[in-house]
């Protein structure tokens, strides 16, 4: 007995001592991560970095940030400040907050500091895009593409994106089921980016298969840069191949179709746009082009469009003063068409006489519904915010950002701590956006609400996006009433992109007419 308990001590001791070794060891390397950064910075300049943390050696502090989700920033901000250094997804990343550090790094682009995307993103999106450009191609595609979204360009989308969300409430309101918004709001998106910004002859069911397509290259657009069978980055390519084949096909027939005729669609205005300055662009451009088109469309819209339902749905006051409003400029009777009164609940008769009754100057006097739309993108941005590399070293906020290192601006930090509002910021309060609001918030205002970033990557499509956001609302208010499938409202997930964790359910009823006059709450 006695041998066996020295040899028992033994082992406990020798496990004790690689237990300790082990922690020694970890401790060193941690402490060895952490001098790599420090003495990383730039000595050139006297400023120190921000203050943060770089987590464990390689791994930095990815898994705390997958774990934790928007926790993650917040509670390092509260710690650190509106300016905090970490390490991301094996980079060191400078993390921004606030109107002033963000509005620096918008409008240093080109000078301070240069777009950042992944690189399987370049390699699926091509090198024709905006993305993929920088100072002067870059100037020169978006001053093309600001054609397709100009206030001409949008008067002709608005009565055509009507008709398409007319349809598509009414189809809400005939199903017999809890409705998906989220999914439902992605194919709805992707149909009005394939039809009226492409002008693509789709019937459903090649619909449908295109944005089955389309979705899967956007699920593997931010993967890992491996060309190899299985790779999420192979069945990305697999995705985008089938995209341009398709496309091809109706690009070829754009080129071929009459110079002098009516520019109906965004693609034809990019072609026409290119002419009139010299230039054809080949098919391989139109296609990325195109691609890169329904890419900005597609879960931005379909996500602050999930977002407008449910903040509507859970303050019924603001359904009342948009009821209100409608009523005031004549737009308060809804068309009077039945939903489903043919093809068994598929959605309004195809002959039903209802014209849109929207133009874009009508949208302009609906400041109400201008102001929850604003609200609804100050709330709950899409995006939570965009990435740029230094290309020089830079001050911010007192620190120095180093040349190479990743900024990450963030658009819902600086919205949740904007401290122009005249209301908590964590509130749902559309008059913020109203006159009075509007002139509290002073001349720095626009880097307090930064939805659509700013400087020169701004959204070019924010225009179409809100007008979008607003005939949506127009007709969800006048046509149906809804209320939750589940028994409480779904918590928001924030990565990639924020939306429902269960894809909000709902059950949607028309209204009866005089509800729809009367003003009738939720």
């Amino acid at each position: 007995m006695f041998p066996w308990g020295l040899s028992c001590l033994s082992v406990l001791g020798a496990a004790g001592t690689a237990v300790l070794c082990a922690g020694l060891l970890l401790s060193l390397a941690q402490h060895l991560w952490t001098l790599r950064w420090t003495l990383s910075r730039d000595r050139a300049s006297a400023l120190p970095l921000p203050k943060g943390s770089m987590g464990w050696p390689f791994f930095g502090e990815t898994l705390h940030w997958l774990v934790q989700g928007s926790r993650f920033h917040s509670s390092r901000r509260e710690r650190y400040g509106t300016v905090f250094k970490t390490h991301l997804l094996g980079r060191p990343v400078i993390r921004v907050s606030g109107a002033e550090n963000v509005r620096t790094i918008l409008l240093g682009e080109h000078r301070l500091v240069r777009s950042q995307w992944p690189q399987s993103a370049h390699i699926l999106l091509g090198s024709h895009t905006l993305i993929g450009s920088v100072g002067e191609p870059h100037r020169q595609r978006r001053k093309v593409l600001a054609r397709a979204f100009s206030r001409a360009a949008l008067q002709r989308f608005v009565p055509r994106l009507q008709g398409v969300l007319r349809r598509e409430v009414r189809s809400w309101c005939a199903a017999r089921r809890p409705v998906a918004v989220y999914q439902a709001s992605k194919a709805l998106t992707f149909r009005m980016a394939a039809r009226i910004l492409l002008g693509l002859r789709l019937d459903e069911a090649q619909c449908a298969e295109l944005a089955r397509t389309f979705e899967q290259f956007v699920e593997n657009l931010f993967s890992l840069p491996l060309d190899v069978p299985f790779s999420g980055l192979r069945k990305g390519i697999r995705a985008r191949d089938q995209l341009h084949r398709y496309l091809e096909e109706a690009i070829a027939e754009k080129l071929h179709e009459d110079k002098a005729a009516e520019l109906s669609d965004a693609l034809d205005m990019i072609i026409h746009s290119t002419r009139e300055l010299g230039h054809e662009l080949s098919v391989q451009e139109l296609k990325e082009t195109a691609v890169e088109l329904l890419f900005a469309a597609f879960l931005t819209t379909a996500s602050a469009s999930t977002s407008l339902v449910l903040l509507l749905l859970q303050h019924p006051a603001a359904v009342a003063k948009i009821r209100q409003e409608l009523a005031a400029q004549g737009l308060g009777r809804a068309c009077g068409c039945a939903p489903g009164a043919a093809g068994g609940g598929a959605g309004p008769r195809p002959d039903c006489g209802c014209e849109p009754d929207l133009s874009l100057a009508a949208l302009g006097r609906l400041r109400y519904i201008d102001c929850v739309v604003k609200e609804v993108l100050r709330l709950l941005p899409p995006v939570s915010g965009g990435y740029r590399t230094a290309l020089r070293t830079f001050e911010l906020d007192g620190y120095q950002i180093p040349k190479g290192w990743s900024v990450m601006y963030s658009i819902r930090d600086t919205h949740e701590t904007a401290a122009v509002y005249g209301s908590p910021p964590e509130g749902f309060d559309p008059e913020r956006f109203g006159a009075a609001g509007e002139e509290s918030r002073g001349a720095c205002g626009r880097f307090h609400y930064i939805p659509f970033g700013g400087g020169a990557r701004s959204c070019l499509g924010q225009e179409l996006a809100q007008a979008v956001l607003q005939l949506l609302a127009v007709e969800l208010v006048r046509t149906a009433r809804w209320e939750l499938a589940t028994p409480a409202f779904p918590a928001m997930q924030t990565v990639p992109i924020v939306h429902p964790v269960d894809g909000l359910r709902l059950f949607f009823h028309p209204l009866a007419p005089s509800a729809a006059r009367d003003g009738l709450r939720l």
